[in-house]
Parts: C-alpha cells; sequence; structure tokens
C-alpha cells in the first residue's frame, strides 16, 4: 500500500530542495494547503507512509479544453441507493484519521461497476489528445516563475517524463521509508505502467494506473461523469452493511477464498500471489459486493474528488452532514505544505501487516500531480 507523497524527485536531495519542490506542487495542483501547526502523533508507520518519496519537478496539468464526449450513459454502472450511515471505523483498527464516526446522509447516485479500464482511457486518450502528467515534461522556465526568486534549477534528471514505479527489495527491510521500494521511473506513464519496457498490450481489461488525479478528472469530464465524493465512496463500499470493517462483512482477508487482489507473503520483498496477481488484476477477477461493484477492495487505489484533512472527521462529527463534498482546503501534519486529494480501496500492495487499507473506511491521501503503479480510479453519476 501508500497512498503518496511529494511531488516527486529522482536523486535529489530530500532536504531543502525538498521544501521547494512541495511549494512547486501546490502551486502547479491549484492546490489549497490549511494553513496549521499543528499535527497528529507520530510513529503510524501508514500515517506517514506516504512521506519520504522519492521527489520530482511534476509538470501542470489542464482540463480546460476537455469537452463532454455527448455519448455520457449508464452503460457498465450500478445503481447505488441514497441512505444513512455512520462514516468512519467502527473498530479499534482504523488509524486516527478514520475517527470519529460521524452521521452522513449521501442521495442515491450511479457508479462504474468496475475501475476505469486501459481500453476505456485509450479511447478518451484518442478522442481528445490528452497528454497525461506522467507523459508531460516539466518547463523549467514555467515552474521557476512559481519559485521563490533565485531558486536553482533542479538537475535536468528531474526535469524529465516520469512515474513511480514500485520495485521490491531483495531482502527484508524496515517499512518506515517507502523510497525504499518506490522509484521514478523515466518513460514510465499508463501506457508503459512499469517503464518502457512494458506495455499494456493485451490487457485492455486491467484499470487503468499511473494517473494523476488531473488525468482522472479530465477523463470524467470527458465521458459526462465526475470522481465519487470520500462519503459516496465509503457509502458505496459498504454496500448496506452496518460496521463491517470490509466490503463483504467481517471474515478476515485471508480466510477461505480469495476477496481481492492484495500483498500476500512478506511485504515488500516476497509475494506469494495466493490469489492469482502479483501486481494489478483485471477488473472482475474477484466477486463483487451486494451492490455489484468490482475491486471496491484492493487491485488499486481509486481517486475521489475530496481533498485529504487529517482532521475532517472530527470537525464533520458535529452534526448529520448531508451530501458532504468534503474539506475546504488540505492540511496533512506530515507535509503541511502539500495538497493532497483523498485516494480510497486499497490496492495489490497492501498487506495486513502493513496497510490493511482494503478496509472500508481506510482513508489515504496523495498529491493531485502524482501517478502511481496501483493507482486508477472510477466514475460516478447522478
Amino acid at each position: 500500500m501508500i497512498g503518496t507523497g511529494k511531488n516527486i524527485n529522482s536523486g535529489i536531495g530530500i532536504g531543502a530542495i525538498a521544501m521547494v519542490i512541495a511549494m512547486a506542487g501546490c502551486k502547479q495542483s491549484g492546490g489549497k494547503v490549511a494553513a496549521r501547526t499543528d499535527s497528529i502523533p507520530k510513529g503510524d508507520t501508514i500515517m506517514s507512509c506516504t512521506s519520504n518519496l522519492p521527489s520530482r519537478f511534476a509538470a501542470a496539468a489542464s482540463t480546460d479544453s476537455i469537452v463532454a464526449n455527448g455519448k455520457s450513459s449508464y452503460a457498465g454502472m450500478v445503481k447505488i441507493p441514497g441512505g444513512d450511515f455512520q462514516m468512519g471505523a467502527a473498530d479499534k483498527e482504523g488509524r486516527p484519521d478514520e475517527y470519529p464516526q460521524h452521521p452522513v446522509h449521501v442521495d442515491g447516485f450511479y457508479m462504474d461497476a468496475t475501475e476505469v479500464t486501459n481500453a476505456q482511457f485509450m479511447e478518451f486518450v484518442k478522442a481528445t489528445g490528452y497528454v497525461t502528467t506522467a507523459e508531460r515534461t516539466p518547463d523549467w522556465e514555467e515552474l521557476k516563475k512559481q519559485l521563490p526568486p533565485g531558486t536553482p534549477k533542479p538537475a535536468d534528471s528531474l526535469l524529465t517524463a516520469a512515474s513511480l514505479v514500485f520495485t521490491p527489495p531483495a531482502k527484508p527491510i524496515a517499512l518506515n521509508d517507502v523510497s525504499q521500494w518506490w522509484q521514478w521511473v523515466k518513460g514510465a506513464n499508463w501506457k508503459h505502467p512499469q517503464g518502457p519496457a512494458s506495455s499494456i498490450k493485451g490487457k485492455e481489461n486491467y484499470p487503468v494506473v499511473q494517473v494523476s488525479w488531473d488525468d482522472a478528472m479530465a477523463y470524467a469530464k470527458w465521458a459526462g461523469k465526475r470522481l465519487p465524493t470520500e462519503a459516496e465512496w465509503e457509502w458505496a463500499a459498504r454496500a448496506g452493511l452496518t460496521n463491517q470493517p470490509f466490503t463483504w462483512g467481517s471474515e478476515a482477508v485471508e480466510k477461505g477464498q480469495p476477496k481481492a487482489n492484495i500483498w500476500q507473503g512478506h511485504f515488500p520483498d516476497r509475494n506469494t500471489a495466493t490469489d492469482g496477481f502479483a501486481r494489478v488484476a483485471p477488473v472482475k477477477s474477484f466477486a463483487a459486493n451486494a451492490y455489484g461493484l468490482y475491486d471496491i477492495a484492493g487491485n488499486v487505489w481509486e481517486w475521489c474528488s475530496d481533498w485529504y484533512r487529517s482532521d475532517y472527521y472530527t470537525q464533520a462529527a458535529a452534526k448529520r452532514s448531508v451530501n458532504p463534498a468534503g474539506p475546504a482546503a488540505s492540511y496533512d501534519p506530515d507535509e503541511p505544505t502539500v495538497p493532497k486529494r483523498v485516494v480510497r480501496g486499497g490496492s495489490f500492495l497492501c498487506h495486513a501487516s502493513y496497510c490493511a487499507s482494503y478496509r472500508v473506511s481506510a482513508r489515504m491521501k496523495t498529491s493531485p500531480d502524482t501517478g502511481l503503479e496501483h493507482t486508477g480510479f472510477r466514475c460516478v453519476k447522478k
């Protein structure tokens, strides 16, 4: 598992330059960062797993030129009924940002039964000519306009089209530094998820990955849809169950037949692939939940529309929320200057000993201009 962290960089130092990169990311993504100096307790490896990623100056993306294709339909979507629920963790397995539970009402909506596939994203790209964040080469002349005067130009190796690829270590390692198993790979993007030598040929029914929040928003706009709110996502994942930890109920993920594409074995160096998949799986490889949603747990993380804020549930607990759209600004105490969007559902890298974010209440956060090998999305519409 991992959400992700700052705008990413491969080799130059994480120190003074990291702050510059963070500031650049905030401006580039149009993000809003709340002015806060407090922090939730440290020490939770999951809450800090989005920090210390190798960093890089990302390229800005815009959806201004994207228009709806006029063919929007409910094909491939399932109806999610409206209702009330307690949002957040009901047991002691949650992380600090999953508490307290708070009452939420969500109106009915339609949701893609599966994550958006390579074939669907390919249709979008062919129709629009869209170039994803990972495929864009950062323009230093534009970037330096957003940075403090005198900011030194980073190495040319950082100003290149690249994306984050999971690179498992050869032996067991400490789990406090995710940069040990994530690295920027030049030429990695949605068409080449693990770098130039990889391909999506023959994988048309796999979820598209290496897409930023900006990319997901562009696709949704073209498709006449939108990204789900975090509340919509959790309501749909719960599928009518009350206070159950998983989309299928309470049975442990490792018990019985495989229920989701997750990490099995010892993370991050040894995956036994007992569920049949070592990395991303084709959509519909596992049983749907009671609402007809596939892979809502595991496989790839899914972008939500909301800004991430670690204390948002505390703020929301005072009253019943109706169709909440999340906080007005982002605040991540691990990286206060970097705006983050919410991702949900966990991925093929989630393991009970380290992540367990296939739980319905689990939250994670990612910089909007970041793409990773285990992050995709699905859309909703009314």
